[in-house]
């Protein structure tokens, strides 16, 4: 039993720190696992990591939340209200919550039509190194070159849909859903901060749907790994939030970008030699 729960916390670390981190979680979980032959935790497991990170992002953001939500509907309150007041936010717009909405469809499709490619073929090492890298890349030129310096405030349409499709080609390891969110929102011309943070956002949707579907899971194999699991995915993803946002404030993603071609040549040279 102890073995099985110091396992339960890496890989809840691992994935805390993966699913806001753009260096992929999916990779890192399939990677350590196959590295020190541990065995596969099931499905319980894999849900209670989703419910962490899910728990993680909304104790974090609820009040971005509850910011985005009250401008999207304040127009139709005041319809019903004689108050002519208005709120305004100076971070999100009346349609914040609406392209949120939209950029999500993407992921909610490719899981439905990909999971099982997802569990299977899409699990390769070569084809993990090989993403981990090409992706990573793309982040470093766009984090290098481009001098963005749009908020979330004023996110396009546009920007919301290949922002969403990114996060639906994410469900392949190693490409990681956060580096591809805030690489296209990079590239959108959002800064730093704003990619990384409408990143986040994003996640909530497709986590929360992906834990709601497969909770029952949880529930019914519920024990002290799995409580593990989610106390350790949800500190873990609560202090990747919270000092991602600061670090790129100050810096940029060139670090995720050598640390993925790092693991990347790793993968290669561990199974060139298997």
């Amino acid at each position: 039993m102890v073995q099985e729960i110091f396992q339960s916390a890496v890989l809840g670390i691992t994935q805390g720190l993966g699913e806001f981190l753009p260096i992929s979680s999916t990779a890192h979980l399939i990677l350590i696992p196959n590295f020190f032959h541990w065995d596969d935790p099931g499905l319980s497991f894999d849900v209670a990591l989703h419910f962490g990170t899910l728990l993680a992002v909304v104790s974090y953001l609820w009040k971005d939340w509850l910011i985005i939500l009250k401008s999207a509907f304040q127009n139709k309150l005041q319809e019903f209200s004689s108050s002519r007041s208005s709120h305004k936010s100076d971070t999100y717009s009346n349609n914040t919550l609406w392209f949120l909405l939209i950029a999500t469809i993407p992921g909610v499709l490719a899981g439905y039509f990909l999971e099982v490619r997802a569990e299977t073929v899409f699990r390769s090492e070569w084809l993990i190194a090989l993403t981990l890298s090409i992706a990573g890349f793309f982040l470093y030129l766009a984090d290098k070159y481009l001098k963005p310096d749009k908020t979330i405030q004023k996110i396009t349409l546009t920007d919301s849909l290949l922002i969403g499709i990114c996060q639906a080609v994410a469900i392949i390891p190693g490409v990681s859903r956060s580096g591809a969110t805030i690489t296209v929102g990079l590239w959108r011309g959002l800064d730093r901060m704003s990619a990384a943070k409408f990143s986040f956002i994003l996640s909530t949707p497709i986590i929360f749907g992906a834990t709601v579907l497969k909770f029952p899971y949880l529930l019914k194999n519920f024990n002290p790994i799995i409580l593990t699991g989610i106390i350790s995915s949800a500190l873990s993803g609560y202090l990747a939030i919270k000092y991602l946002l600061k670090f790129v404030e100050k810096a940029s993603y060139r670090i995720f970008f050598w640390y993925r071609i790092i693991i990347a040549a790793l993968i290669f040279i561990l199974y060139l030699f298997k």
